[in-house]
């Protein structure tokens, strides 16, 4: 009896499709408008604006986008953005990195969070869609 449990709890974990991400990109993209557009673009088009291109933000090291100027505190930082280190840094950019030139307050909420995480990770370096 123990071993057709085991066996079936096995074969139902197999069968069970991964959960899916936290967090909506349609959502995401909406925070995106409302609050990071004034600063960042992003996508095929994107260019560096008061803020660097966010294109293939994930994996990348803090401060090393071609032709913008960072501040000393972002370029020296030692960051290697990726999803945990993000999520510190965009509920208060200002605490996770003292002195950066980013004024934002943050975003508040982990849906928001979750929601701009799922956006931001679907643009390449190229900024085209993963």
């Amino acid at each position: 009896m123990v071993r057709w449990t085991l066996m079936a709890s096995l074969i139902l974990a197999a069968l069970t499709p991964p959960a899916a991400a936290a967090g909506d990109a349609g959502a995401g993209q909406k925070i995106f408008s409302f609050h990071c557009i004034r600063c960042h673009q992003i996508g095929e088009t994107a260019k560096n604006a008061v803020g660097p291109k966010l294109n293939g933000l994930f994996g990348r090291r803090a401060g090393s986008v071609e032709g913008f100027s960072y501040s000393s505190a972002n370029k020296n930082s030692g960051i290697v953005w990726d999803e945990a280190t993000f999520r510190e840094y965009i509920k208060g950019p200002k605490a996770k990195i003292p002195n950066t030139k980013m004024d934002f307050p943050g975003l508040k909420t982990d849906k928001e969070i979750d929601d701009i995480v799922v956006f931001l990770n679907q643009f390449a370096a190229d900024g085209k869609k993963k």
